[in-house]
């Protein structure tokens, strides 16, 4: 019996002994549980600590929302101060949709019992067609409220009304546009305080001149990515109000610098995606910057009266800075058919008479007569000609090869011809001769030492690349074939495949007038801008007398002398101008001829350039330049050295030793 005790004693000793030993595999669990725990706990806190903004910022973004709205762009003025561009006010009727949550959850209900009453139950429309024919019927009840102040009988468009519930609920919609004064006074007078209608004023361009150097100014047109820069939020949901970009003009050009600073505010939205107020944070919006032009506006709209139903352009410019006194371009466009938008009877109506091109920048046309001061200049610095002596003597005509070339000017027999003459009386016979003596690869340096071969680079977009300054390896090259004499004929009198632009030609002038090369251009007024320098022309003091002497004699008895007649006169000024006539084939095999006239005055201290370019049908320099082109710069002339604003500060004296 006590074997069988101690027997059972012993087991149970070692059961107890196995029992309390630890078993490697429990261990193992242990430390499992233990790496678990430990990554539980890691990841906790990696996402309370370590990823807590991460969290915040998405539930922001999922909570807010940024609405911008745009600054009004800056004012346009010409040199004097005068408004050319501005802004007005524009009215609209606003529906404020996050204020009539609740009034759409009646309309709703009241709708749904009224089908339910009047229909069965299966004919019932779905909920989504319930809330649309909710949401048009309560904006309607409001716009009839408009309605009824204005006179008007608008109706809701139900298509634009869902776009901007799913796309824009947070702005307000927009139920009647374009008031009038009177429709504007009758709303403030007749809407209550509290309601979700406003009466919105928002800012549209103004053109105080109408079509006043309309593709100088330029247009804008809507735009729907107005940016707020500095103001937070740009990872927030954000809605946009219409602002403005410059399409075209000075508007285009300088449109970062016109456009407002945005404005904009961020809200917190309910879950149905509803504004909660009053806004988190708010920036008003500003005004952009002026731009006070070079423009005058007052020789611009002479200069226009004087163009009239004509198709051309005239540029002036101020000899000394290269400032732009005048661009008109016809035909032009009423610009406050642009605002606050185009219609497409407009759009067409332009299309049609092409009045979308300004002329004086994208007219590629050949410069006809006007082109012999650079011949006469490439000539003189050659030594192919000298002013007192008659290279050939002019008959009316002359063989070159199988050719022959006439004298359109005058009765076209000048006989021997001195060179101050032979630019008064524009004569062909000379500057065939002249040309032929020169080269035409000398002509063409020329005119590239005057830029004529490139654009201006004036503040404008789109000036385009056209100009050409041909030489035999530019013929060779582009037309594959072979320079002859009749092409330096041409040349040499403006025709042939000389193509420039009016504005090259103000500049042209203005570079003689100065004894230079070279007149920049700038549509910017700058009252401490100082003279342009570049280096001269380089005639001798006798060439360039006999030059200018010419160009005077052009407007006293020769091509152009109807500047001189009383109705053109202005007393006390002298002119410098040459005339120029010019032909260019368009399609369908058609000629059109170019009336030429480029100046600059007066003559003993020149302080402005012009020149002129019209369409005309007749052929016969005398005729169309002196008659079509003359008058329009004599006009624009008479109102700059006639009226009492003070005029440009005066270049210095032309007849003075190079």
């Amino acid at each position: 019996m006590d074997s069988d005790e101690d027997s059972l004693n012993e087991r149970s000793g070692k059961l107890v002994q196995s029992h309390r030993s630890y078993n490697p595999r429990i261990l193992f669990f242990y430390f499992l549980t233990a790496v678990l725990l430990l990554t539980l706990a890691g990841g906790l806190a990696y996402r309370q600590l370590i990823k807590a903004n991460d969290y915040a910022d998405a539930e922001r973004q999922q909570n807010q929302r940024r609405i911008i709205f745009p600054g009004a762009r800056g004012n346009i003025y010409d040199r004097h101060g005068q408004l050319l561009v501005g802004n007005r006010h524009r009215f609209a009727v606003l529906l404020h949709l996050d204020e009539l949550k609740s009034e759409l959850r009646r309309e709703h209900i009241r709708i749904y019992k009224n089908y339910v009453a009047t229909s069965d139950r299966q004919d019932v429309p779905a909920d989504a067609q319930l809330k649309q024919i909710a949401r048009v019927t309560l904006v309607q009840r409001y716009l009839d409220q408009v309605n009824q102040l204005t006179g008007r009988n608008d109706q809701v468009d139900a298509a634009d009304l869902r776009r901007h519930f799913d796309r824009q609920l947070l702005l307000p919609f927009t139920l009647m546009d374009h008031l009038s004064l009177k429709e504007y006074a009758r709303l403030i007078e007749g809407l209550p305080v509290r309601s979700p209608l406003e009466v919105y004023a928002s800012n549209a361009r103004t053109y105080p001149h109408g079509s006043a150097a309309a593709h100088t100014l330029g247009y804008v047109r809507a735009d729907n990515d107005v940016e707020a820069v500095g103001f937070p939020g740009d990872d927030l949901t954000t809605f946009r109000m219409k602002g403005t970009a410059g399409k075209d003009g000075l508007e285009k050009w300088f449109d970062s610098q016109l456009q407002g600073e945005a404005g904009g505010r961020i809200y917190r939205v309910d879950p149905t995606g509803y504004k909660i107020n009053p806004p988190l944070e708010t920036r008003a919006p500003k005004q952009g910057q002026h731009l006070v032009t070079s423009l005058d506006i007052d020789l611009q709209l002479a200069t226009e009266e004087a163009i009239g139903d004509q198709r051309g352009t005239a540029v002036a410019l101020d000899i000394a800075t290269g400032e732009v006194l005048v661009m008109a371009s016809k035909p032009d466009f009423d610009l406050n058919k642009f605002s606050p938008r185009a219609s497409a009877e407009f759009v067409a109506d332009m299309t049609k008479r092409g009045a979308w091109y300004n002329l004086a920048l994208n007219g590629f046309w050949p410069p006809g007569s006007t082109f012999k001061l650079l011949t006469t200049m490439a000539a003189l610095r050659a030594g192919a000609i000298t002013p007192d002596n008659a290279i050939i003597k002019c008959n009316g005509l002359l063989r070159l090869g199988n050719r022959i070339f006439y004298c359109d000017n005058g009765r076209g027999r000048h006989g021997e011809i001195l060179l101050s003459d032979a630019v008064a009386k524009s004569c062909d016979i000379y500057y065939y001769e002249a040309g032929r003596l020169t080269t035409a690869a000398l002509i063409a340096a020329e005119g590239r030492r005057f830029h004529l071969d490139q654009p201006t680079g004036i503040e404008l977009p789109g000036e385009g690349h056209r100009m050409t300054m041909p030489d035999p390896d530019w013929k060779q090259r582009t037309q594959k074939e072979a320079w002859v004499p009749g092409d330096t004929a041409n040349m040499a009198i403006g025709q042939g495949f000389v193509l420039v632009t009016p504005l090259q030609m103000a500049c042209f002038a203005a570079s003689i007038a100065r004894g230079e090369f070279l007149t920049q251009p700038t549509l910017v007024h700058d009252p401490n801008r100082p003279t342009q320098r570049t280096a001269t022309i380089g005639l001798k003091p006798e060439e360039r007398k006999a030059l200018l002497e010419g160009m005077l004699g052009c407007t006293t008895d020769g091509t152009g002398k109807v500047i001189s007649t009383p109705a053109y006169r202005i007393e006390g000024v002298t002119v410098a101008g040459k005339t120029g006539t010019a032909q260019k084939r368009v399609e369908g095999g058609k000629n059109i001829n170019f009336a030429w006239f480029i100046c600059f005055a007066p003559v003993e201290q020149p302080v402005i350039a012009v020149a002129v370019a019209i369409e005309g049908e007749t052929a016969g320099e005398s005729f169309e330049g002196g008659r079509h082109a003359a008058p329009i710069a004599a006009a624009l002339l008479k109102k700059y050295f006639t009226r009492k604003t003070p005029a440009a500060q005066p270049a210095a004296p032309l007849f003075k030793s190079e």
